[in-house]
């Protein structure tokens, strides 16, 4: 078995909204919403797998057997700053998921990850996770913050991106190759390469600037 198991989401809806993200005339705020009804989708099939308990309910007519999310509850956690982008589209998805927040910055020279911030529980013990970071270039970002939900207990992880490379994903498959969990990733879309500075090409430029503007 692989060590993260990859799904790109062929839909012509995921095809369309993810074509007019890439589209550089496409502004902030149409960026944003897009973005939100794009991981909406992403997330049906991603909690394909998310934990329910049976439950009974009385309905108007007669007692009917269904299902309801397990506990502990999921937890989403973007990857700040541009995973925030895809907050949204996920909760609305998931209303009742809890959420925490890491912050990662990739170097840009030895392109390597690391934490300036976080806010998680200390025990993710039995916690199914979903990660959202919109671009997986090179992987190590997304590898470091799956390993720092694992360590914290987490038993199940779920990636949402955007978009890929073939590179990332054999990074982030290479990285992750001695995971104890299952760890699945969740696409709209894998391009062709990453360039010298370590960008998707053709990709749709920088999400969190997209998203919020440059700073």
């Amino acid at each position: 078995m692989a060590a993260v198991d990859t799904t790109v989401i062929d839909h012509p809806l995921v095809a369309h909204k993810l074509t007019v993200l890439r589209d550089e005339q496409t502004d902030s705020p149409t960026f944003r919403r897009l973005t939100e009804e794009l991981v909406t989708l992403l997330a049906y099939e991603a909690t394909r797998e998310v934990r329910v308990t049976p439950v009974t309910v009385t309905t108007p007519v007669s007692p009917a057997h269904g299902v309801r999310l397990a506990l502990p509850k999921p937890l989403v956690v973007p990857i700040l700053r541009a995973g925030l982008g895809m907050l949204e589209g996920m909760v609305r998805l998931v209303p009742t998921a809890e959420v925490g927040f890491v912050g990662m910055v990739r170097d840009e020279e030895t392109l390597q990850a690391s934490t300036y911030a976080e806010r998680l529980p200390e025990d993710l013990s039995g916690r199914q996770c979903y990660v959202l970071d919109p671009m997986l270039a090179t992987g190590g970002t997304l590898a470091a913050a799956v390993r720092f939900l694992v360590d914290r207990g987490a038993d199940h992880i779920t990636c949402i991106c955007l978009l890929a490379a073939p590179e990332g994903i054999e990074r982030l498959s290479a990285l992750l190759d001695d995971l104890k969990v299952p760890c699945n990733l969740v696409l709209a879309g894998v391009d062709d390469r990453l360039n010298e500075k370590g960008y998707i090409v053709p990709g749709l430029g920088d999400a969190g600037d997209r998203l919020y503007g440059v700073v």
